[in-house]
């Protein structure tokens, strides 16, 4: 899943970035909210953390302008504004989910979590096909009830295909989704871990569909 961080603080911006990227997420990061308008303007995102107190424009014209566009992403704000009108004022512009600064890390994955799950109509953390099954929360995949340990691109790849089986994912589809921005990306990343992913599931598992790109067996 593709993820923009907008937060002007430099360490709290570090600690999530690590820890969503460490979950296997591709997370962008702007660091005011002009440069947080500008990359919601990609329409790239899956899902977006913004904080409200923001120099060059503030965190809530930034949601406003969002939504009044037509952009579709989950939003999370995070602030350390805690008045109740606060909340509903984030929450009435468009905002999904609310978070209070300083907050656990592992309360922001959950939350996370569970707003992607949502936006896909996803009820559970938990995702099968076939033999395959991806548990999100633990970050564990079995096959054929047997444990599968993968790296961290490799989940998110696994999590991308078996998110959504039936469809076709392009090489530069899957880049984005597992790639943020200044990220270095080898011209032969995304071979390579589909390349890995064979070794551990089994070459029968992903399809190369020759001159588009890959999709999981038996989703036809």
């Amino acid at each position: 899943m593709r993820l923009l961080l907008v937060e002007d603080d430099a360490m709290i911006a570090e600690s999530v970035l690590d820890a969503l990227r460490g979950l296997g997420h591709a997370v962008d990061w702007a660091e005011d909210g002009r440069a947080g308008e500008l990359a919601l303007g990609n329409d790239v995102y899956d899902l977006v953390l913004l904080d409200l107190g923001l120099p060059k424009l503030d965190g809530l014209t930034v949601l406003r302008g969002y939504r009044a566009s037509g952009g579709g992403a989950a939003v999370i704000i995070m602030t350390a504004q805690d008045a109740v009108t606060d909340r509903i004022s984030g929450l009435d512009a468009g905002a999904d989910d609310y978070l209070i600064k300083p907050f656990d890390l592992n309360e922001l994955a959950a939350r996370v979590r569970a707003l992607l799950r949502r936006r896909v109509g996803q009820s559970r953390p938990v995702y099968s096909h076939g033999a395959l099954v991806l548990d999100e929360v633990s970050c564990e995949v079995t096959l054929r009830g047997v444990p599968v340990h993968l790296v961290a691109r490799e989940f998110s790849l696994l999590r991308a295909l078996i998110d959504e089986p039936g469809k076709v994912f392009s090489k530069t589809e899957l880049e984005e989704k597992l790639y943020g921005w200044n990220e270095e990306i080898g011209s032969n990343t995304i071979e390579v871990h589909v390349h890995n992913l064979r070794k551990k599931l089994g070459a029968e598992q992903i399809m190369t569909i020759r001159g588009i790109g890959y999709r999981l067996a038996g989703a036809e």
